[in-house]
Parts: structure tokens; sequence; C-alpha cells
């Protein structure tokens, strides 16, 4: 295919504050490095595989994509602010251009969309957290130390009263949050009006004790019926919710974020991304993912956990993650990072180490596989905290916490 190179303008300077600019890494070898970033270029914006005698100049130089630099294998592209729709907030529009077509173009052996940074018009269009950081903390009393929670294991098979028995564990052995898992929302075996009443009940008896919790209900579902949904389980007692970002789509979050009658926070969670993040040479890079989560709205956002638990991810990627959760340089409130995914006691010290006090460390099996039972796992993980916090080593901590030792026995620690 022929792709036109008028749309390369290395060098030149062109204004951030009118500019969509992304940073796609490019694998090719049918063509040139020039040819392909133009390919890109084309065919997001005002052109494709062949001239168009429809395509004026004026329309060609207004909105046509630019090609500003090439460093080896990455390709920054502006896109003109006028190419996005001028309705607000439209994730769905702005998706369809910085990660369109693009990533089917046959003579491109592979596109990573890397990074992507937004001009003030289309920053202003979203309102980012209802909560954050410091909504979150403010409802946990928990002003400083970085949160501490669980996620109910098994992901899917408990009752109702089952899941709300091991949230008031959770809670009587000191963590902070716990959450439903990605495939939990209404099974027969556990539906979501009976189990969200039931936890409500579970962390009002916390509450009674003196003792500061919330728990995510997962609202994920068809996105006609997902504020009907939010809105029911807010009236049953939720104390948060949480959405499958990729699986409901950005303008879920946005919704739920943005209605009044919400009141909660929204726990983002990131399920599918794998396939859309895990290859370095084909997709999206979470980075991009995690920028437009906060712009939606989300309060919490799953980050990955630093190269330390079970689930692929390099430890500067994640940072960059949690970076785009904290950017003091946005009109948006900071994000609470979520670390989870195959976590437990002996690796929050170094997690913590890494990520700093702002950040939510959860654990499912490093909690639910604990040899003593699911409160000494939630007892371990909320001691582990504690020795992050004050900077004592998790072997001298656990001296005179046996439940700390119990879990550094079994899985180790970093």
């Amino acid at each position: 295919m022929q792709y036109s190179e008028r749309y390369l303008h290395l060098g030149e300077r062109i204004d951030p504050d009118s500019h969509v600019i992304c940073k796609y890494r490019v694998k090719t070898s049918a063509m040139s490095m020039m040819e392909a970033a133009s390919a890109i270029a084309t065919e997001q914006s005002t052109g494709t595989w062949t001239d168009l005698v429809t395509l004026d100049e004026d329309v060609f130089e207004k909105y046509g994509a630019k090609v500003m630099e090439i460093d080896g294998d990455v390709a920054t592209v502006a896109f003109p602010e006028d190419d996005f729709s001028i309705e607000v907030g439209g994730v769905p529009q702005i998706l369809s251009v910085i990660a369109g077509n693009l990533f089917g173009l046959g003579d491109i052996e592979g596109v990573r969309l890397e990074d992507v940074s937004f001009p003030k018009g289309i920053i202003e269009q979203f309102k980012g957290p209802k909560y954050g950081i410091e909504g979150l903390r403010r409802r946990l009393k928990r002003p400083d130390k970085p949160l501490v929670g669980t996620i109910v294991k098994p992901k899917i098979g408990l009752s109702p009263q089952a899941t709300a028995e091991y949230i008031l564990e959770c809670g009587r052995g000191g963590l902070s949050n716990s959450k439903d898992d990605e495939t939990l929302v209404d099974q027969v075996f556990c539906p979501i009006e009976d189990r969200t009443v039931a936890i409500a009940e579970a962390i009002d008896t916390l509450e009674e004790e003196g003792r500061h919790m919330v728990h995510a209900i997962n609202v994920t579902t068809s996105g006609h019926r997902i504020l009907e949904l939010a809105e029911r389980v807010q009236e049953l007692g939720a104390s948060q919710i949480m959405v499958d970002v990729l699986t409901a789509g950005f303008a879920a979050v946005q919704a739920l974020a943005e209605d009044p009658s919400i009141k909660l926070p929204v726990h983002v969670h990131r399920t599918m991304h794998g396939a859309i993040t895990r290859n370095p040479q084909h997709g999206i890079a979470m980075l991009p993912l995690a920028k437009l989560s906060r712009m939606c709205g989300g309060d919490a956002l799953h980050i990955g956990t630093l190269g330390v638990g079970k689930m692929r991810g390099t430890c500067q990627e994640d940072l960059e993650n949690r970076d785009a959760c904290l950017d003091a340089s946005l009109p948006y409130r900071p994000v609470m990072p979520v670390c989870s995914g195959g976590l437990h006691p002996g690796m929050v010290k170094k997690l913590v180490d890494i990520a700093g006090f702002d950040s939510q460390i959860q654990a499912g099996g490093g909690v639910a596989g604990h040899p003593g039972g699911v409160m000494k796992g939630a007892m371990a993980m909320a001691q582990a905290v504690d020795a992050a916090y004050m900077g004592v080593e998790l072997e001298d901590h656990a001296r005179d916490h046996p439940e700390l030792a119990a879990a550094l026995e079994k899985w180790g620690s970093l």
C-alpha cells in the first residue's frame, strides 16, 4: 500500500494545547519507520491507502495527523484537537482515533500505543474522581498508612452469608478494604442484592466495634443497566462499587462517577487488560488506560504489582501507572493505586518501599491461604503493612506477631 509522506512533520513544533499526542512503538520490516508512521497518521486522520480526490488542502491542513518525531522504533504522532468529538467526555471516539484501525494494518507487523497526552480542552471535558485518595482515606479514617485489603476467595461459589462472614473476619483481622472478584456480579449462588445486604450488615458490625472498612460490590453489567444496579446496591448499603473497566467500557465508569445519584467511590478493575497490554510489540500499554480511567472518574485503580506478584508486568511500567494516578499537573483528584494479584505478607514491605504509602495492597490467596485461616491471614497482612509503615523489617516484626511469622514460614519474604 502507498501511504502519503505528506503527514511527516519531523522536527516541526506543534502546540500541545491543541493536539492529542501519542507515542507508538512500531515493529516493521516491510516498510521503513517513516512509511509506517505515515501510515498510522494517514489511516487515523484524513487519508487512506491511496490518494483521495475528495481530500482538499484545507481539510488536510486542519485535520491531518502529524508525525512529529521518530526515535528508534517509537513514532510520535499529533492529532489536531478538532479531530475529536465535541461531545463531553467522548472516550469511545477518542479511542477510535488513537487506537483504531492502525492495529490491523497488514504492512506493519506490530504497533503498541505506549502513551498519550491530552490538551487542556479535552482534559476539561472530564471531571475525574469524586473521592480519590483523600476521600477514601477520610471514609476509612486512615490518614497515612497504606490501605490493606482482600479479594474474597474463592472468587465464585460462596453464598452471600459466607461472603459476609469472610469480610467480617478480615475486618476483625485489621483490613481496611475488601472487594468482589472480577467474575462475580449476580450469579444464582450469590445474588447481588442478598450479598450487598449481608456485607453491609457485616461492615455495620465492624463499625460498632470501632473498625472501619469498605467493600467494593461489582456492578459490571450491561451499559443500559449499570447505573440502575449501582443505585440499587447503594440503597441496600454498599460502601463502594467496582467496575471492570475494559469489559464494561470507560463510559460506564464515567456514568457512575458523574451521576449525582451515586455517592460511592468507584473501584476500577482492569480485568482483560493482558489481552491488550501484554504483548510489548502490539496493543496498548497500561499507561494510556490508566490515564483514561482517572479522567473518567475511577477512585481506585489496579496498576499491577511492581514486578512482584503473579501478574506479568515490569516494575517500571507499574510505576508509570502509579504516577498517572498521582500526577499533580492534572486538574483531578489523585487516584488510589491498587496493587493486587498473587500477593502475600512477605511481599508487602518491598511493595510499600517502591510504591509509597499512597497505595492499596490486596491479597486474596495471601489471606485465605494462611495456615491459621482467614482472620489470621488478614492479621498477617495488616501486620506486614504496619511493619512497612514503621520501617521495620518483616522478620523482626514477626518475632512477636505469630500470624505474620506463620505467613512468612509458608510463603517466604522478598
